[in-house]
């Protein structure tokens, strides 16, 4: 499989990945433009995607969901809650294919796909296991803490694109965000963050996670380096060496058009 971050952080988020010649999409809160200019970076054409895995209806995750189905016809893919609140907000077309999670057997790709509930502050949030003969890989943020459920869905995944959101001591001090709102992010159903992220990578790494890709990264409350840097530390503690055991990165904010083969 080959997976491209076309972006990642607390504005826009939307991740391609390919398996067997066949490509799709898990959310698209970029522009239309932004997800064509993405994908061709990484030598691929829109009409690569076959479906769209949406994890739920937040802004960053769906924002260019309505331009996509007014260009391409394939399936949308959301649990029960992110489909009506889909429809709520008119985020997809009048034609829009849109099919619950429940219909995932018959996803139009080379994967067996596989849907887990996560704690979030939406109508119903998911995120998602992508599975062929030869490996295991799940994208997953958006997430206050680490449920029973989304620890069985992730463990033995040779890739993970997990959430390290916040560096709490950069939010303390930051001054434009509002209590209420720093309350909301650390809540149980807000985001990881990097320490959260942290211990949860080492249980992954001894799963058997080869290649870990930190994303939906905060602009104003954490950097790649300190995130890459407590996830690396964590991990050492337990004498995992970085480059040797595990291949570490954060997903850029606008992707580089770097496919990672898994």
């Amino acid at each position: 499989m080959r997976v491209v971050s076309v972006c990642s952080s607390s504005k826009a988020n939307c991740t391609y990945i390919e398996s067997g010649g066949t490509g799709f999409l898990v959310d698209v809160g970029c522009s239309y433009k932004m997800l064509c200019d993405g994908l061709k970076m990484a030598d691929r054409d829109i009409s690569c995607v076959k479906a769209v895995f949406i994890t739920h209806e937040h802004t960053d995750h769906i924002n260019g969901l309505l331009m996509l189905t007014k260009k391409l016809a394939v399936p949308v893919y959301a649990s029960e809650g992110t489909l009506g609140m889909i429809l709520a907000k008119n985020k997809a077309s009048a034609g829009a294919d849109l099919r619950l999670i429940n219909d995932l057997g018959n996803a139009p790709v080379n994967v067996s796909v596989t849907a887990f509930h996560t704690p979030h502050d939406s109508a119903e949030s998911v995120c998602y296991t992508f599975r062929d003969p030869e490996n295991k890989i799940a994208v997953c943020t958006d997430l206050g803490h680490v449920t029973p459920e989304v620890r069985e869905n992730l463990t033995g995944s040779r890739f993970v694109l997990i959430e390290a959101n916040y560096d709490p001591e950069m939010m303390t001090r930051n001054l434009t965000y509002p209590y209420e709102l720093k309350q909301r992010i650390r809540s149980d159903r807000g985001h990881l963050s990097n320490g959260d992220c942290a211990a949860f990578a080492r249980e992954l790494v001894a799963s058997g996670t080869v290649s870990l890709l930190l994303g939906h990264l905060s602009q104003n409350n954490n950097t790649p380096e300190i995130a890459v840097r407590t996830v690396e530390n964590a991990l050492s503690t337990s004498g995992a060496v970085r480059g040797r055991d595990y291949i570490l990165d954060a997903a850029a904010v606008v992707g580089s058009g770097k496919a990672i083969a898994v």
